[in-house]
């Protein structure tokens, strides 16, 4: 490493902001992940079902013939946690995408509310992992840009050790290959770094609507709330 390398490395260290410097002393693409976020309200255009309740809740004591069939869903770009009220005679099934934006909508009635994870019922629980590691699949480059260009926390801990089984050595072992070539597809990073990352970011969006956390990844929609 040359003088010039190193000046550039300690002043981007004093002058540049934390959050935009990696971990080798470079200055980082300005992205949402870790650090700056848009706070703007964002809308799912289609969501995967997570359970179906043909006569609605258990626990809802009106007339049957008063009840809606209704559904507990996952959104598929924000990640909300919602019920869903369908139409007469469209029933759905668990790990169907469906639409449920402002236009003509085949299957959904209306979005009835939000729901927390604690509102979940047992089969949706055990729905929801597979259906993010799909939502995952579906907003790849997303994620790929994400793990090409997100950067440190703290001085201590990188954004990539958020992910769960990335531990040092994989998170050095993704720098070094993305500071040589930025990743294309997440095919490629399990070639390069022998990791799943699929179920890495899964089970970090399903741990962000599981628990409170310090550092919201992708669910941004539970930091305003």
């Amino acid at each position: 490493m040359g003088d010039y390398d190193i000046i550039t490395i300690l002043y981007n260290l004093i002058c540049v902001p934390p959050h935009q410097i990696n971990l080798n002393g470079a200055i980082m693409k300005k992205t949402n992940y870790g650090h700056k976020k848009d706070k703007k309200q964002k809308f799912e255009d289609y969501a995967y079902i997570l359970d179906y309740l043909e006569y609605g809740h258990s626990e809802d004591t009106r007339p049957a013939h008063q009840k809606r069939p209704l559904a507990q869903a996952f959104g598929e770009k924000q990640f909300v946690l919602m019920e869903l009220i369908l139409k007469d005679d469209c029933p759905v099934e668990l790990a169907e995408r469906v639409y449920i934006g402002k236009d003509k909508r085949d299957k959904i009635d209306f979005v009835a509310k939000m729901i927390k994870y604690d509102e979940l019922t047992p089969t949706a629980k055990t729905e929801l992992f597979y259906v993010i590691k799909e939502a995952v699949k579906k907003n790849e480059d997303r994620f790929i840009e994400f793990i090409n260009n997100c950067g440190p926390i703290t001085g201590r801990m990188h954004t990539l050790q958020l992910l769960p089984g990335i531990g040092k050595t994989v998170m050095w072992k993704i720098i070094e290959e993305r500071e040589l070539r930025p990743f294309k597809t997440f095919e490629e990073i399990e070639e390069r770094v022998h990791r799943n990352v699929i179920d890495a970011i899964a089970k970090r969006i399903e741990a962000e609507l599981k628990e409170p956390q310090k550092y919201y990844l992708f669910v941004e929609w539970k930091e305003r709330h």
